[in-house]
């Protein structure tokens, strides 16, 4: 077994560890996203909590850690007479990017329960965790179906696992921990919302810190076993720290006035429904007994709402977590009440809590109560490297000559699906038909690998003509493996949508700028709903750039938008070019994801480094586009009381469908975005003619 790097070495990373540990008190707080960039601890930190865990009693030969206690019920492998068990040590589990759904919540034997009627069942990642740490790495690039079978179990409790009104249930308890990079792709509200806490994580830029972060990871590297045995003393302390704090939680009263500050918290920073009122509760006292205090104080309450807030108070997926830290300080002193006396027993049980220049996480409360110092950088850590290339942060774009500076976007609107034709079998997600894991039965086929969805009938069906061949006596179905048949289901999946926004002097109108961002900005929301890629080519001037290479990141593509400035000639081939390109690699990388090219210009075409005419250059890069059947909307920004039509030929030219300007409004945006299948239908069918 591989020597993990130790808790009590991590530099610096205060509100991480204090996170972490306050789940470890009291797992009832609901557990932890990390957010932060690349190489920042985040892995290296939950990795090392485990070994600060104490020891599970089981009961012994049980595939489901059942406590011998208390054993579960209704566990598969029960039932259990009472005894004295075994222990073993906390487990941290971590579930893959890509695991499939029976990896996560367990498989039954399909074959063996038609024919025999029974439940083998093969425990998943669910059942190894009860009692443990599920830790989710990149938990932002996790399939939707695997996160809310992931979140749903950790709120109940319990997994259930059915196959065609065969049932298992299992009790799944644990402590969840999740981590992710922002610049990949956001949860959604509804998923962050389940998480207790969240932490920002960043690396240090302080030098004498970030020396003691690669020092303390060479010394590591050379000797693992030597350099955790010299973080020993430490880490034992943390845990009997632990020990304690949970053997206190029970006797930490929460006061009516306590009670107040918190629901006056959550009402002034308008977070939605009661989850937020509980899990501050919850943390609050995780706290105080951290602190080894059996009452609750108003530091607590401010202390808990920096860790549960900041996530649940997001209006719109492209405003920041964070919380004003200003009007939460008004907030509780407006509803202050008297705090108990924060030291009742002067020298409680468990490690000493140190004085206040300990350095705890997040201050460790007024009486210090922080864990051994650590200093204030992070550690390294062992993440694995992104699916994606990283996004690098947007640099202020400055207007040039004959450029007019960046103008702020109108408000964005809902929008309805553009779809792409045909049917997919992409990611999932909620835009373009596909065949996928989940949706409608729509016919059933033999299963290539492993069976995971099994359609019954055509099952049965299959085995029906060879019964009196196998020799049939008794009421069970001789199933065998040929007869299985796989159910085949359409639902929704996710695509790339590439944005070619013309950012040339014929659109600089500050008007018709600031709408025609605001339109491309519905369209980011909608592709942050739909859980698209979405990646961003800008053209002005002579030539063309990839202002955003596809990501799942739709903050960043509006970012860099937010800061796009106007001018210039309108080298519309080149951005064409520029967008051909980028498809043409996004389909050696992931071919199984569609594309929908979203082409933002009023059509013209003046410029750019290529010989010859504009127009012509332009039209000819389009039927590129045609030739290889992408899907394409042109939103036409000319405007005025004489058109010239340039953005509706061009879409000719695309085979895609157009929408003016002056359509895009809340209700006529969704006009646009109605179905593409039909405009390339229609276009086919005129240049046939």
């Amino acid at each position: 077994m591989s020597t993990r790097y130790p808790f009590t070495a991590v530099v610096g990373m205060d509100d991480l560890r204090l996170a972490l540990l306050l789940n470890a008190v009291s797992p009832a707080v609901g557990g932890v996203l990390v957010r932060g960039e690349k190489g920042t601890a985040k892995s290296t930190a939950v990795r090392a909590l485990a070994e600060l865990l104490p020891a599970v009693p089981v009961v012994a030969g049980c595939r489901f850690s059942c406590d011998p206690a208390s054993p579960d019920p209704g566990c598969p492998d029960g039932p259990h007479e009472a005894g004295p068990g075994a222990e073993r040590p906390a487990r941290m589990v971590e579930l893959p990017v890509g695991a499939s759904e029976d990896r996560l919540v367990g498989s039954l034997d399909i074959e063996r329960a038609l024919a025999e009627g029974v439940k083998a069942f093969e425990p998943g990642l669910l059942a190894d965790a009860h009692r443990g740490i599920l830790y989710v790495d990149e938990v932002n690039l996790l399939h939707d179906h695997l996160i809310d079978l992931l979140l749903d179990a950790a709120a109940m409790g319990f997994s259930n696992v059915e196959r065609e009104g065969v049932s298992v249930r299992h009790a799944a308890r644990f402590l969840l921990v999740g981590t992710m990079n922002p610049e990949e792709g956001e949860l959604r509200p509804q998923l962050l919302d389940r998480f207790g806490l969240t932490v920002e994580v960043a690396a240090s830029r302080d030098p004498e810190q970030r020396v003691e972060v690669v020092r303390r990871r060479l010394a590591f590297e050379d000797d693992p076993a030597a350099f955790a045995a010299r973080w020993a003393d430490e880490e034992a302390e943390l845990r009997g720290r632990i020990v304690a704090a949970r053997a206190l939680l029970p006797q930490v009263t929460l006061g009516d006035a306590v009670l107040l500050q918190i629901a006056a918290t959550c009402a002034a920073f308008e977070v939605d429904g009661m989850r937020a009122d509980i899990v501050m509760a919850r943390t609050a006292t995780a706290l105080a007994a951290w602190a080894g205090r059996t009452g609750v104080t108003s530091e607590d309450v401010r202390q808990a709402a920096l860790l549960a807030l900041p996530h649940r108070r997001r209006r719109s997926p492209f405003d920041a977590p964070g919380l004003d830290e200003d009007k939460l300080d008004e907030t509780l002193e407006q509803f202050k009440g008297e705090d108990p006396d924060p030291d009742p027993d002067p020298e409680p049980d468990g490690p000493d809590d140190g004085g206040p220049g300990d350095g705890g996480p997040g201050g460790g409360g007024p009486d210090g109560g922080g864990i051994p110092p650590q200093g204030d950088g992070p550690a390294p850590e062992d993440v694995p490297a992104p699916e994606e290339a990283p996004v690098p942060e947007p640099a202020p774009q400055r207007a040039g000559a004959g450029e007019r500076a960046a103008v702020k976007a109108a408000e964005p609107f809902r929008t309805k699906v553009l779809s792409v034709p045909g049917l997919g079998e992409g990611a999932a997600g909620r835009r373009s038909r596909a065949r996928t894991e989940h949706g409608r039965t729509t016919g059933s086929t033999r299963p290539r690998g492993a069976l995971t969805k099994l359609h019954l009938a055509a099952t049965v069906q299959a085995a029906a003509p060879h019964q009196k061949a196998r020799g049939r006596t008794g009421r069970g179905l001789v199933v065998r493996r040929d007869d299985l048949r796989q159910a085949t289901r359409e639902g929704r999946e996710g695509n790339l949508v590439l944005f070619a926004v013309d950012a040339s002097g014929s659109m600089a109108a500050r008007q018709r700028m600031s709408a025609v961002k605001g339109a491309v900005l519905s369209l980011l929301l909608d592709a942050y709903q739909r859980r698209d890629k979405v990646g961003l080519v800008t053209f002005r001037g002579r030539d063309a750039e990839v202002a955003l290479p596809p990501t799942s990141s739709v903050d960043a593509a509006a970012a860099r938008l937010e800061q796009l400035p106007t001018g210039g000639r309108t080298p519309l081939s080149a951005g064409l070019l520029k967008a051909h390109d980028v498809l043409r690699v996004e389909r050696l990388r992931d071919p199984s994801r569609r594309a929908l090219l979203v082409v933002v210009t009023d059509g013209r075409a003046t410029g750019g480094r290529a010989a010859g005419d504009p127009v012509a250059l332009a039209a000819r890069a389009a039927r590129l586009h045609a030739a290889e059947g992408t899907a394409s909307v042109v939103v036409d920004c000319e405007t005025g009381p004489v058109r010239l039509g340039l953005a509706g030929r061009l879409a000719l030219e695309l085979g895609g469908t157009a929408v003016t300007l002056d359509e895009l409004r809340a209700d006529a945006i969704a006009g646009l975005v109605r179905d593409v299948q039909t405009g390339h239908a229609g276009h086919a069918s005129r240049r046939a003619a």
